[in-house]
């Protein structure tokens, strides 16, 4: 896999499947809604036709009876499963997630768990390693919640849910054990994302 350079413009038209594959491809690794114009921006494309893109994709999608959606929420695309499959994903979570967390997830919601609000490049510098995919399962598993957003850059902070505390067996987060002496204190941590581990 080549990497590109981040002034270095891309030929979408060269890549297979042209502009919309690539649209395609980042909304498939895009956690939060985007704009069109966010699109257009980065991608280095017209804003308007970014804008047509989408919506013939999710026309088509809609047409083809996808188990998935494209869907503009307050101006935000992303792609969503289908709301009339809803059933089949919930047995899914529900039955088919009973799995023991791996080790990732469970390094990853330690440091939720003592840290929150945390956001993700905080989480990352204590792991040391990039937690994007970890934290969307523990979203999907409803053992974390966005609680807010930073102040400071606007970063997505992230805490505990009640269903975390339930599948623990605390009542609360005062019964978690004194682990937290042991997580590097906070101003090693933005040392380290200062650095770029984060």
């Amino acid at each position: 896999m080549s990497e590109v350079a981040p002034d270095e413009v891309l030929d979408l038209a060269a890549l297979p499947g042209g502009r919309r594959a690539a649209l395609e491809a980042v909304l498939m690794v895009i956690d939060q809604p985007i704009s069109a114009a966010e699109l257009a921006e980065a991608l280095d494309l017209d804003a308007a036709e970014v804008a047509a893109d989408l919506e013939a994709l999710a026309a088509e999608y809609a047409e083809a009876d996808r188990g998935f959606a494209l869907r503009s929420i307050n101006g935000g695309w992303r792609i969503y499963s289908r709301g009339d499959l809803a059933p089949v994903v919930e047995k899914f979570l529900l039955d088919g997630q009973q799995a023991k967390l791996t080790q990732a997830s469970l390094e990853t919601l330690a440091v939720i768990a003592y840290r929150q609000p945390v956001s993700r490049a905080r989480i990352s510098a204590v792991r040391g390693v990039n937690v994007d995919g970890v934290v969307r399962t523990l979203l999907t598993r409803g053992l974390i919640t966005e609680v807010g957003e930073d102040g400071e850059g606007g970063a997505t902070l992230y805490g505990t849910t009640t269903f975390f505390l339930q599948r623990m067996g605390l009542s609360s987060l005062d019964e978690l054990p004194p682990l937290a002496p042991y997580l590097p204190p906070a101003h090693v941590i933005d040392e380290l994302i200062e650095q770029g581990h984060g």
